[in-house]
């Protein structure tokens, strides 16, 4: 880094995956039965990587063109994973969305995107309190299916780490088909163009018909000039990266390996992983687990992140000032952008840091409907994104991702949109075991609003280059 400060210029401790167990650690479980703790952690460090070494470093690579403004990284899917939910053709509407998502967005960057998705490990969350009142009765607040459960009563809320096995046998099958959805030509641009011609066809998505037109239009010049799926192969596969919260550090550690090629050790669990806007102390266990690992670090940066932290967090996260090794995600809350943002990338910019920004305009926009669910506004989601944006052009910085929590399946679980859910139809399809999330006509929806934010940024450049 250009510069940096006496904490991040302190050469570093070094590093072993059990290293993080002398750190202080936070929103993790205190298991009641260390015997059976020992026993799962010693079994699943038998099992094979969930993803493997090469495919971390590819990512990397992929993120490394985000932060040079060469490519757009989509990051997307659920709150928190289920078991009880966990099917084939909720992998498959999620997966699906995303491509839609992917397609219109590279038509607004006019960049390739960087697919990777909140799945196959998005198992474990963050809580804002210990515990939770439910008439009258007070037991451990849920942390997701592989610490405890749903259920609210005694026994289901006990945490169990046999329930890190069953995530990982999830996991794995999500992977297995993932990778077969990615490149056994279920991906196919060609179809993922029909579905977006689909999603326009409707009467109250009509605005966006213009851009799946021309989208359409690109594809039959394409077509004409031979350029198809049996020409170019690439046409009909897609990369597709997995990512996780790296929450659960016995499961992190159980997982982690060293990478037979580099001889370094990488987070077996997912191909990138993240640190929430909770457990980012710069001395905590998170953040030293983290820095040991060679795969891709995101960076969850909240409104309490302060520009003394990150410089911390910069340098013992991305010591090497490596090009796509940490992610930075922005979650301020709608109209809270432009009270922080500006000094975090200011801090960046005066350490010269290579970092990607996005954005997850999820997190700080949750509220309380008028009928008592837990909800977001569409709305409030799309003003962050747009802020976020304003202040990069601001800037003069990249605004390099967009980070969503949602699914392709059609619940009710956020209020706005071009269907119009209220706060009376939540109770239709409230399905979420934590967060609201976006539903397949909101997430594709909110892709085209963003592609013409990326759409207008790069006509903007390209008529200051002119004036140039």
């Amino acid at each position: 880094m250009a510069q940096q400060n006496s904490a991040s210029a302190t050469p570093a401790k070094a590093w072993e995956k059990r290293g993080w167990r002398a750190y202080p650690r936070v929103q993790m479980p205190d298991y009641p039965d260390q015997a059976a703790l020992n026993a799962v952690e010693a079994q699943l460090a038998k099992f094979p990587p969930l993803v493997f070494a090469g495919e971390a470093r590819r990512l990397k690579q992929s993120l490394a063109e985000v932060a040079a403004g060469r490519a757009f990284l989509l990051q997307g899917g659920d709150c928190a994973e289920s078991f009880s939910e966990f099917s084939a053709d909720n992998i498959r509407d999620t997966f699906k969305v995303m491509l839609q998502m992917a397609v219109v967005l590279t038509w607004g960057a006019q960049l390739p995107v960087v697919k990777v998705g909140r799945m196959a490990g998005q198992f474990a969350k963050p809580r804002s309190a210990p515990t939770e009142v439910i008439g009258g009765q007070e037991l451990p607040s849920y942390r997701g299916d592989i610490i405890n459960g749903f259920d609210f009563t005694p026994e289901a809320r006990i945490p169990d780490p046999q329930r890190m096995l069953w995530a990982y046998t999830q996991a794995a099958a999500s992977l297995n088909l993932l990778r077969a959805f990615s490149t056994g030509g279920y991906a196919d641009i060609h179809r993922v163009q029909s579905w977006i011609s689909d999603f326009t066809g409707g009467e109250e998505a009509a605005r966006y018909r213009d851009i799946a037109d021309r989208i359409s239009d690109a594809m039959a010049f394409m077509a004409a000039a031979g350029v198809t799926s049996d020409t170019a192969h690439d046409l009909a596969k897609v990369d597709f990266y997995t990512s996780h919260e790296a929450l659960l550090l016995e499961y992190e550690e159980a997982l982690a390996r060293i990478d037979s090629t580099t001889g370094l050790p990488v987070a077996g669990s997912g191909h990138m992983i993240w640190i929430g806007d909770r457990t980012r102390q710069p001395d905590g266990a998170h953040v030293e687990f983290c820095r040991g690992v060679q795969n891709p670090i995101g960076l969850k940066c909240g409104p309490s992140t302060t520009a003394e932290d990150l410089k911390v967090l910069m340098g013992k996260l991305n010591p090497e000032n490596e090009p796509g090794r940490l992610t930075l995600i922005a979650r301020f809350g709608a109209g809270k952008v432009g009270d922080h943002l500006p000094r975090l990338i200011q801090t960046v910019q005066a350490e010269g840091a290579n970092v990607v920004w996005s954005c997850d305009p999820m997190h700080g926009n949750v509220i309380k409907s008028s009928t008592g669910y837990k909800t977001r506004a569409f709305d409030s989601i799309l003003r962050e994104v747009r802020e976020f944006f304003a202040v990069h052009r601001a800037e003069g910085t990249i605004p390099g991702g967009v980070h969503f929590e949602m699914t392709g399946k059609d619940v009710t679980e956020c209020t706005g949109g071009v269907r119009a859910v209220t706060d009376e139809d939540l109770s239709d399809r409230y399905r979420t075991a934590c967060d609201p999330r976006l539903n397949a006509s909101q997430s594709l929806e909110l892709a085209f609003l963003v592609a013409e934010e990326l759409r207008n940024r790069r006509m903007d450049e390209a008529r200051q280059a002119k004036a140039v």
